[in-house]
């Protein structure tokens, strides 16, 4: 598993406890139209990435800036799409020729924004502090997921940064040969055909490589096998689990107006 100090407990966390202790909260959260419940999980979410991770540039930019961006977008874009028929009671807020933005399609645009901030900022605990193999591992050895299924997954979206390396190696042996061609859509295009049969030339070798090493493993011969890294369950993790649950009862009982809309 990843190494962390004491301050950054989220790495040291089985992977599942960061799934299990905010995936009931994620759920009720589609079905949540007011304000406040989506605000106070934002806020939770957000305060337990930022005392559990590694601060990073890149962590900061997305919590504080691309993340608020994204919402406001989504907000003001879902308050010009609702129907004026159903908020027409409320009060006008802008005024253009015939069309009339009331303060109820904000109130929708933005508790449909903060509903899909929350969640996303919830799946973040996990996805941050989360390798992919450790949550293959910890599905195999918890969940009794097949190890067939999820060790292959896991195969499969290796798969990806190795097609981004091949693909930076292609254009850089392009450059190299003085492939540059022009700077048309038609130019760009057959630059993008270039690129294609030899990255899947690419793909069939690495496949094949990698269907040869399981063989050879005799990947798929028992209905178990030994796992050289464990990431068990640990009390640490059902605490967290525990405490993640209970914050989100107190949430929602709390800030959601128990009646429907």
């Amino acid at each position: 598993m990843v190494a962390t100090s004491q301050h950054q407990f989220l790495y040291a966390l089985n992977p599942l406890a960061k799934v299990a202790g905010f995936a009931p909260a994620m759920v009720l959260l589609i079905f949540v139209r007011d304000l406040a419940t989506p605000a106070a999980f934002l806020v939770l979410a957000c305060a337990v990435i930022l005392v559990g991770a590694r601060l990073t540039t890149r962590l900061l930019l997305l919590l504080l800036l691309a993340l608020p961006v994204g919402m406001l977008a989504i907000g003001v874009g879902f308050s010009v799409w609702v129907d004026a028929a159903l908020v027409d009671g409320s009060a006008p807020v802008v005024e253009v020729g015939g069309w009339t933005l009331y303060s109820g399609a904000l109130a929708i645009g933005f508790a449909t924004a903060l509903r899909l901030g929350s969640i996303i900022a919830l799946a973040l605990v996990g996805g941050l502090t989360t390798s992919g193999p450790d949550l293959v591992r910890a599905s195999v050895q918890q969940l009794r997921v097949p190890y067939r299924i999820g060790y292959t997954a896991l195969a499969a979206f290796r798969f990806v940064p190795r097609f981004g390396h091949e693909l930076a190696v292609i254009r850089a042996a392009h450059r190299v040969r003085g492939h540059h061609g022009g700077r048309g859509p038609f130019a760009r295009l057959a630059r993008g055909w270039g690129y294609v049969v030899p990255l899947l030339a690419g793909a069939i070798r690495h496949a094949e490589r990698v269907a040869l090493a399981m063989d050879s493993r005799a990947f798929g011969a028992h209905s178990t096998r030994t796992e050289r890294h464990l990431v068990p369950f640990r009390t640490r993790d059902t605490v967290f689990v525990v405490l993640c649950l209970a914050a989100s009862v107190v949430i929602f009982f709390v800030f959601f107006p128990w009646q429907l809309p």
